[in-house]
């Protein structure tokens, strides 16, 4: 039941807001009363807590699956960027707005669980790169990593980005081009612009 309960919030939270879904509509779309949810999670807050943590470990899971893969680096973060979006498919509202507004511990907590699973993943893809010649290799791996986090944080700010003006998809797609190109060798430019056909 944990589990049903995680997965029906999450894709309410995701559509609708952390804020803006209510104890009441969670329990009607699962057909069971509020009651029952108390059982697992003692209120809203709890239960928006383990929901982010289990899409944390969800994304987690899928990107250890893709790196065990070993593609070469570009690939895989255009692998990555496409499961992240196909986790993330049905979320029409500003759902880290509203986590970073009205749970800020919850927030801050899984900000930087994301960085450190960021940062490892991240500075392991650069220095692949870099071995196979697709980055630069005067690059600054820890300067570079930090701000790619930095950059896909940032462009989740609607208040820059409105959902009006550029998708989801796009924005992570031109952000990964915009990383990729300030980085890349002539032959990682050639397999970024294979990537890119192929998106």
């Amino acid at each position: 039941m944990t589990d049903k309960i995680l997965e029906i919030s999450k894709d309410l939270f995701l559509n609708l807001g952390f804020k803006s879904v209510t104890m009441d509509e969670i329990a009607s779309k699962l057909g069971v009363s509020k009651k029952t949810i108390y059982k697992y999670f003692k209120n809203k807050t709890e239960l928006v807590g383990a929901v982010t943590d289990y899409m944390f470990h969800t994304i987690c899971f899928g990107i250890d699956r893709i790196c065990e893969k070993k593609q070469n680096p570009i690939e895989e973060l255009f692998s990555i960027k496409k499961m992240v979006m196909e986790h993330l498919k049905d979320e029409k509202s500003s759902p880290q707005y509203q986590l970073q507004k009205y749970y800020p511990k919850i927030y801050a907590s899984l900000k930087q669980k994301q960085f450190q699973v960021m940062q490892t993943t991240i500075k392991d893809n650069l220095s692949r790169g870099i071995e196979l010649n697709l980055f630069r290799e005067n690059i600054n791996v820890d300067f570079v990593a930090r701000i790619y986090f930095y950059g896909m944080n940032g462009i989740k700010d609607q208040t820059v980005f409105p959902l009006t003006n550029f998708s989801k998809n796009e924005l992570m797609l031109n952000y990964l081009e915009y990383h990729l190109r300030g980085i890349a060798t002539e032959k990682g430019i050639q397999e970024l612009e294979n990537q890119l056909k192929q998106s």
